[in-house]
């Protein structure tokens, strides 16, 4: 099973998640999220564990507990949604947008000069 594991402390390493989550089973892998652009820690990570009775324990035991000076966040992750969508706005008819900047509502096309 693949955990969920929120509100980490930014300098928390994946050794770090490794050591916490062992105790509680067999970990599979271990992965701390890492901003490509500045090369930090996003503040949270997924844990995969081989058993899905360890994992429960997991949670149960480390979820609203405190790692440094943060409480963090532990439970199932949810997949994401198929076709790599990475949030933001999604239009109805799902051609994306959602942009920003001035609209004129009274704007009907054509040449505006």
């Amino acid at each position: 099973m693949r955990l969920y594991v929120g509100g980490l402390p930014y300098q928390t390493t994946e050794d770090d998640l490794n050591e916490l989550f062992a105790p509680k089973g067999q970990v599979k892998s271990v992965s701390v999220i890492i901003d490509r652009d500045t090369g930090r820690s996003k503040g949270f990570g997924f844990v995969e564990m081989d058993n899905d009775e360890d994992a429960r324990r997991a949670i149960d035991e480390l979820n609203g507990t405190s790692l440094g000076n943060r409480t963090i966040t532990v439970n199932e992750a949810r997949e994401r949604p198929a076709g790599g969508n990475r949030g933001g706005y999604q239009s109805r008819d799902r051609r994306g947008g959602g942009g920003g900047g001035y609209r004129d509502n009274n704007y009907r096309g054509g040449s505006r000069y």
